[in-house]
């Protein structure tokens, strides 16, 4: 998982009205539900054995070891109120964008006679919905963090670069470095 996915999991987060179950035998039951019955593939996506698992929805076992306790809560935020961070997302892909504030290196491929030197930039800037969607859409579809940047090096280089059109016409920008990235939608 890189900058931008775990950056998308957090502001999906942000959207949930309840908070999530703290004991892990809550936190075991909401992942079998959202497998649908199956410890098996609870414990696969945990990385622990199937009857590990059992344990404790039992109760038998009741305190998590501290990689346990992460992934527990790892996938519990993936699984918590999927609706609401759906419609969450909807809103921002039709209808309200997203906003990416981030410190990273960009790059430039620009005409002779200016600098196309990468350097350390912090950006606050709007994307507008058709870039919620893209993005959205490529990582429903499992795109890796190198697209996902595209994505983003693409909206940030045509609304805050090129001013939406109206300056740098032969400007690409290329995001390499990522030292924080954080969304919100």
């Amino acid at each position: 998982m890189g900058d931008i996915d775990e950056a998308l999991d957090r502001a999906d987060f942000e959207h949930v009205t309840k908070p999530p179950p703290k004991t892990p035998a809550a936190q075991m039951r909401l992942l079998t539900r959202a497998e649908k019955g199956s410890t098996k593939a609870v414990a696969r996506r945990l990385g622990i054995s199937q009857r590990q698992v059992e344990r404790y929805l039992a109760g038998k076992a009741k305190h998590p070891r501290p990689a346990l306790k992460a992934a527990l809560e790892r996938e519990v935020a993936k699984a918590w109120q999927p609706r609401v961070r759906q419609q969450a997302r909807k809103k921002a892909a039709t209808s309200t964008g997203l906003t990416i504030e981030t410190r990273a290196r960009f790059g430039y491929t620009a005409p002779v006679g200016t600098t196309d030197d990468p350097r350390m930039r912090r950006l606050t800037v709007h994307l507008p919905p058709e870039y919620a969607h893209r993005l959205f859409n490529a990582q429903q579809q499992g795109a890796d963090d190198a697209q996902l940047r595209g994505i983003v090096a693409e909206g940030l280089q045509e609304i805050y670069f090129k001013d939406s059109g109206r300056r740098a016409d032969n400007l690409e920008v290329d995001i390499s470095d990522i030292d924080y990235f954080d969304v919100s939608f």
